[in-house]
């Protein structure tokens, strides 16, 4: 079985292969090849990268317009045409915005033909809202705002060596950007005409300022075919056994369900 492997912004597919050893360590008596890739554009460190991975860094695209999105969506087409088929994909952060996006992009313009890959895992990363709404979601004032206020939120507690220094007790002050609104509530922010239709997996932290993008995320995916997974930290993959045993889990579902379907 494979996987294919995106990034976040800022980071690399060495980076992305790193933060995910642990889980990924758990799973090497498992048939299981994935496949790590950098994004096409050279870029700047991530917040906070730089202070533990060197160079080189890089990004799926720039700017968060619909036309960047549907290139970043034509390049990676191209690559699963010349190195797939992939049975899942598994994403971090601005890697989520893309794997949603030609999902979702590819629901409407091509729903006839097979989707890029057959289940998709999701780690600490959200939709992009533009493409949601060029797509049809109704996506509130409410939820810009949240996504606004969560990008900002997570520069500032990740940017500089003291903040890194203090560990998860860095990620504070996060109640305001959820409002004290429960998943569902969260999810509720954004009306779907259509879902996802594949498996997904939706990992993420509640400590993590970008927690409410994922919770919007999973709100998007059909529920009946997704699993979520609150680690309890902040924008990053915790290393604890119990959330590397909890995650490899849901690897192995994901692809026992794209099996399935």
């Amino acid at each position: 079985m494979r996987i294919l492997c995106l990034h976040g912004k800022g980071t690399s597919a060495a980076i992305f292969r790193s933060q995910t050893s642990s889980f990924r360590a758990q799973l090497t008596d498992k048939d299981i090849e994935f496949d790590f890739l950098d994004g096409p554009h050279a870029s700047n460190p991530a917040a906070g990268v730089d202070l533990f991975y060197g160079p080189p860094y890089y990004s799926w695209y720039e700017g968060d317009g619909i036309e960047a999105a549907r290139e970043a969506y034509d390049w990676l087409k191209d690559y699963i045409a010349k190195n797939g088929p992939y049975d899942a994909a598994m994403m971090f952060s601005q890697g989520c915005v893309l794997g949603s996006s030609a999902l979702i992009l590819h629901q409407e313009e091509t729903p006839d033909l097979p989707p890029p890959f057959k289940s998709a895992i999701f780690i600490c990363g959200g939709p992009s809202l533009g493409v949601l709404g060029e797509m049809g979601f109704h996506v509130s004032a409410e939820a810009r705002e949240r996504d606004i206020a969560s990008r900002s939120a997570l520069e500032l507690q990740a940017r500089s060596s003291s903040l890194m220094a203090k560990g998860a007790d860095r990620w504070t002050g996060l109640g305001a950007l959820t409002g004290g609104l429960s998943e569902e509530e969260l999810r509720n922010e954004i009306k779907s005409p259509y879902r996802i239709s594949i498996p997904t997996v939706h990992i993420y932290g509640s400590k993590d300022p970008r927690y409410p993008a994922g919770v919007h995320l999973s709100g998007i995916c059909e529920p009946e075919k997704r699993r979520v997974y609150n680690h309890g930290g902040g924008h990053e993959i915790p290393r604890t056994g119990a959330v590397s045993n909890s995650i490899a889990e849901l690897v192995q579902w994901a692809l026992k369900e794209s099996q399935a379907s």
